[in-house]
């Protein structure tokens, strides 16, 4: 597996540190379970903030603070952030770990229609992101849109092409308001894509406007 385009430093850097909600999480762990090199990145990211928490020296803190943290810990559940299986060798045709363990393998996804493309919307509510699964017919083109925020779309199977590149299995493409793009699937096969999404994408055309709330995009 190639692949081309992959996370930008500054979400690997918010990964790292645990400050990206759930829906950001499970595209970046995903996209390091088919990413070698990316795992290297994160190894040397987390290494280096080791050292570097180990040349702090320690303060004293409050005398009740054990107590303080273990009555957090019963009333705070931890937030779930996805993390990626560091040693697993991504088949192609499957769907890999963390986000396995949402929606299990390709054959058991309920897909629903929306357009002439398919969609399943994951139950992640972080109170933050829009997470779904796409499906887009091979050769077929979503409607050109741009973004109310910032969109992060990861090939699982097959390829898609936009005004910036192409992008296969395991590619990352993270997008922001700047962006006015059309993808279009490769012809070889359907490309299945997971997208994570803040803000309701912005679509130039007025009638997929006017469905958009209709189609749940």
């Amino acid at each position: 597996m190639s692949l081309h385009h992959h996370t930008s430093e500054a979400l690997l850097l918010d990964y790292a540190s645990g400050n990206l909600a759930e829906g950001w999480s499970l595209a970046i762990a995903t996209h390091l379970a088919m990413c070698p090199e990316c795992r290297q990145r994160l190894d040397i990211i987390e290494a280096t903030a080791g050292a570097l928490l180990a040349e702090i020296a320690p303060v004293a803190g409050p005398a009740d603070a054990w107590e303080s943290f273990a009555e957090r810990l019963e009333v705070e559940p931890a937030p779930r952030a996805a993390k990626p299986v560091r040693d697993e060798q991504v088949t192609v045709g499957e769907i890999p770990q963390p986000l396995r363990d949402y929606v299990g393998r390709f054959d058991q996804i309920k897909w629903k229609r929306v357009g002439n493309a398919h969609q399943v919307i994951l139950p992640i509510n972080d109170g933050e992101t829009m997470v779904r699964l796409l499906r887009i017919p091979a050769g077929k083109p979503v409607p050109e849109h741009s973004h109310g925020g910032r969109e992060l779309t990861l090939v699982l199977q097959g390829s898609f092409h936009d005004e910036v590149d192409r992008f296969g299995p395991g590619d990352l493409e993270e997008a922001d308001g700047s962006l006015t793009h059309q993808p279009i699937a490769g012809t070889d096969m359907d490309c299945i894509c997971l997208a994570v999404t803040d803000a309701p994408l912005k679509f130039s055309s007025r009638l997929v406007r006017f469905m958009q709330p209709y189609l749940g995009i």
